[in-house]
């Protein structure tokens, strides 16, 4: 197993230096889930919610989310992010939406945190516009599903763990 690479030889947490990485192309694709009732799934895809579009907004909120990462994980590195989207996936069987984003860059280090930071802001939005009329909301599933790019090249989930 490698080492944690956010602790110094003293134990420390530190920065990771990747001054001396190759510029690469990198992405990552993360997913999570909510779940609520059928009532408050129904009222959203008919657009029925007094709030309106929540879809929308939860989208624009996983967007900015992601580009202010380094300003919530404390050694994240700031990101020049090229491209990020969050697409809404309603379950109605699962009484459930899925929720995926996509992070891009040309850099240095990864994006997956970028991505689970979409993934979950989103997430959260989704649960606050929603709230008054389903407090039993549950947020779950959260993780990486694929990264591309870097020295590690391609990993994807293969549904272990």
């Amino acid at each position: 197993m490698s080492q944690l690479s956010h602790i110094n030889q003293k134990g420390e947490a530190a920065m990771v230096d990747v001054t001396d990485k190759a510029v690469t192309k990198r992405q990552a694709m993360a997913e999570g889930y909510i779940s609520m009732s059928s009532k408050t799934l129904q009222m959203i895809l008919a657009g029925e919610h007094a709030k309106g579009d929540v879809f929308s907004v939860s989208r624009i909120a996983g967007i900015q989310a992601a580009k202010q990462c380094a300003n919530i994980i404390p050694l994240c590195h700031p990101l020049m992010l090229s491209k990020i989207q969050v697409d809404f996936e309603p379950q109605p069987g699962q009484n459930r939406v899925r929720i995926v984003s996509l992070c891009k860059l040309a850099g240095q280090t990864g994006v997956e945190m970028e991505a689970l930071t979409a993934v979950s802001v989103a997430a959260l939005t989704l649960f606050d516009m929603c709230k008054a009329v389903d407090p039993a909301m549950c947020i779950d599933g959260i993780r990486v599903l694929e990264k591309q790019g870097g020295k590690s090249g391609h990993w994807q989930y293969d549904g272990e763990g």
